[in-house]
């Protein structure tokens, strides 16, 4: 796909790419605007429409247009590559080496998903009962189901096999799409349409709900060649920008929760569309965020849910928050319908989500007797294995401890013993040893810098402890980097200069070895061989760094 990508670039200039989300202005040879992140108080982020790339100095990121777009819009290369070729005019078939059967089938299931897409929306418009329970009874304006092309499907068993057939599509491929059900009839039938929409803004499948008494009350559309519910997030689309602007993400339960949350101005909302949260879900959402906020229901599923939900959002480094507080609504979109304030306002008062689980667990419990003391102390230590921060589960587990009242040593011993055996056993399912190869954001940038001084400031006498990139796309990155951090110095002494930033990238290096190490260290005997060996390397490093 090389070739697919160099005819991208060619077509697009980096500038009117970065432009859609970012007001440039010129600065000389370059362009500079504000971070996208929001991270900036004056300009930091600079384009250089002569080299084709981009960096952001206050996030600490950059590249050509394809990590841009991968960044600013949390998405994967292939998701990249698919949109701006769609902008550049690029048929990307022409240069897949994988089956064009499989290419072709996915291309025309698109193509037949938005013709059933316009079609359920003209439904809509011409059905006068459908729209009085569209806008009246499901309380949604005009402007909403533009927004997310909610539609309607006729009771008709192949109305839109009919319409679809006169417009050159085959059964095989509208089954496909995942429109026909197994008597090759339409698969929705008397029901309001969701598309399902990815982060480029295609229809992958839908959701539709009954309006008259029947089951099931949503029927999604099955897995495809195009729609993976392990993967998609319902609503994303819609709330990338918001949450990239806000900096939080809010998660649902149900897709109408979503719709009714962006309708009363939360539009940072998103649902895992009729599946439970999965990894995949999580990491796409950390490409935009750190803030998870959940707003599920305080019932049995919803302590699961969450519970589930920290064990893997721990080794992502997310920081989880629930909404709980709904006023005796059932639901974000029953509560929205009582007063959309009280809905924000939940949003901006969640609470840690370790702290709500263990709240959870004290009305399920009588703290006063000791069978249920043992059994919350089991649940709550289990709970804090995942919590990566030590400082943070140190402060639970004296939290722990008072509400047991007991010495917070005697639940730290018991700690260390249930989190081996967890790690061991069915939370090894979870539980990863950090990356090795990861960088702090610190780490990152004092690389930046140090690789922008190798390659353009003709040091002779460090030692560097990487060797120079060759990849014309980072050079061309690094000679920005270089000339922001130089421009207005007028005597620099390149060679001082990189003896400090080194010393200070070896000790920030240091600190991350140490941060694994330790890590590393929670799996191993204390007894054992292995145990005093790493031990010896952190001391070794800790001497070092002083």
């Amino acid at each position: 796909m090389q070739d697919a990508k160099e005819e991208i670039k060619s077509r697009l200039a980096v500038e009117d790419v970065v432009g859609q989300y970012v007001e440039l202005k010129r600065a000389g040879r370059n362009l500079k605007g504000h971070s996208p992140w929001g991270v900036d108080k004056t300009p930091s982020f600079m384009v250089s429409p002569e080299k084709g790339i981009w960096h952001d100095f206050s996030a600490n990121k950059g590249g050509d247009i394809f990590t841009f777009v991968m960044e600013v819009e949390g998405i994967s290369f292939k998701e990249a590559m698919e949109k701006l070729a769609g902008q550049a005019g690029v048929d990307l078939t022409k240069y897949r080496g994988g089956d064009p059967a499989v290419a072709k089938k996915k291309v025309r299931a698109k193509e037949a998903l938005a013709l059933a897409t316009k079609y359920y929306q003209a439904c809509l418009v011409r059905s006068k009962p459908v729209c009085e329970y569209v806008f009246y009874k499901r309380n949604l304006n005009r402007k909403t189901v533009e927004e997310f092309k909610i539609g309607y499907a006729p009771a008709s068993g192949k109305a839109l096999v009919n319409v679809l057939s006169k417009r050159g599509y085959t059964i095989n491929e509208l089954d496909t799409a995942g429109l026909l059900n197994r008597f090759k009839s339409d698969l929705f039938k008397n029901r309001m349409m969701v598309p399902f929409i990815d982060t480029t803004g295609n229809v992958i499948g839908f959701t539709a709900r009954i309006l008259d008494k029947g089951e099931p009350k949503y029927l999604n559309t099955p897995e495809t060649l195009l729609f993976n519910k392990s993967k998609f997030i319902f609503g994303l689309h819609q709330a990338k920008e918001a949450i990239r602007r806000s900096g939080f993400v809010v998660i649902v339960e149900g897709n109408m929760d979503v719709i009714s949350s962006h309708q009363a101005g939360v539009k940072e909302a998103v649902a895992t569309s009729g599946t439970a949260m999965t990894e995949q879900h999580l990491k796409q959402l950390s490409n935009l965020t750190s803030d998870i906020r959940l707003a599920y229901d305080g019932d049995a599923a919803g302590v699961k849910a969450t519970e589930r939900a920290i064990m893997m959002a721990g080794d992502l480094g997310l920081d989880l928050t629930v909404i709980s507080d709904y006023h005796g609504a059932k639901d974000p979109d029953e509560l929205i319908q009582k007063d959309p304030k009280l809905w924000q306002d939940a949003v901006n008062h969640s609470v840690p989500a370790v702290d709500w689980l263990l709240a959870k667990y004290e009305q399920n419990l009588n703290l006063r007797l000791a069978p249920d003391k043992r059994k919350y102390s089991d649940v709550a230590l289990k709970l804090l294995g995942y919590v990566k921060d030590e400082v943070e589960r140190r402060a639970y587990e004296e939290k722990v401890a008072r509400k047991l009242d007991v010495e917070v040593e005697i639940l730290r011993e018991k700690g260390d013993r249930l989190y081996k055996k967890f790690v061991q056993s069915a939370s090894k399912k979870y539980y990863k040893k950090p990356k090795t190869e990861a960088k702090s954001s610190q780490l990152k940038k004092l690389e930046d810098s140090l690789a922008a001084l190798q390659v353009f400031g003709g040091i002779t006498k460090t030692k560097f402890p990487f060797d120079p990139p060759t990849d014309e796309t980072r050079l061309a990155e690094l000679e920005l980097i270089f000339a922001s951090d130089h421009e207005n110095i007028k005597h620099p002494n390149y060679e001082k200069e990189a003896a400090e930033l080194l010393t200070r990238y070896t000790r920030e290096l240091n600190q991350q070895k140490i941060a694994t190490l330790n890590a590393e260290l929670t799996n191993l005997d204390e007894d054992s061989e292995a145990y005093d060996k790493i031990l010896r390397e952190i001391t070794e490093l800790q001497k070092n760094n002083k």
